[in-house]
């Protein structure tokens, strides 16, 4: 559960790059054995897709309009996310637990994540901020993903 945890918290700094990483996982048949990810999270062009709308996350991030993740829309997406990559590494009989797991992080995860966010841009720049937390995300998602897992490569 522990998984879907993290990676429901790394939702709430990045709504897509969670999710990415369990597609390409799933697409390549690297998730955890008898897990509760969604058949259609697999699909080759679901995993490019998700691929594609992270790496687009990524760059908008740093953009000045890029809005802050606490708004109602962004929050309800990182929810979702987090709950649909968290319940992907669970035990399929524990999948409804681990993706309430998810949400639950990626919603405290979004204003904890926004607080120091705010903090940070002050006095490093929306930038130099964004690529930090960018470098935390995606390397946490994919030793979230992968961590002790013999078909990771």
């Amino acid at each position: 559960m522990i998984r879907s945890l993290l990676l429901g918290a790394l939702a709430g700094q990045r709504s897509l790059t969670p999710l990415a990483v369990v597609s390409d996982a799933a697409r390549r048949g690297a998730l955890p054995e008898d897990n509760g990810a969604l058949p259609l999270l697999g699909h080759p062009l679901v995993s490019a897709g998700t691929a594609a709308l992270a790496a687009a996350e990524l760059w908008g991030d740093k953009l000045k309009s890029a809005p802050d993740r606490i708004v109602k829309r962004g929050l309800a997406v990182r929810i979702v996310t987090g709950a649909v990559a968290g319940m992907a590494m669970a035990p399929r009989d524990q999948r409804v637990i681990a993706a309430a797991v998810g949400a639950g992080a990626a919603m405290a995860a979004s204003y904890f994540g926004w607080s120091a966010r705010m903090a940070a841009l002050r006095r490093y720049g929306q930038t130099e901020t964004g690529l930090a937390e960018d470098a935390l995300v995606v390397g946490g998602a994919l030793a979230a993903v992968h961590a002790g897992s013999p078909r990771a490569a």
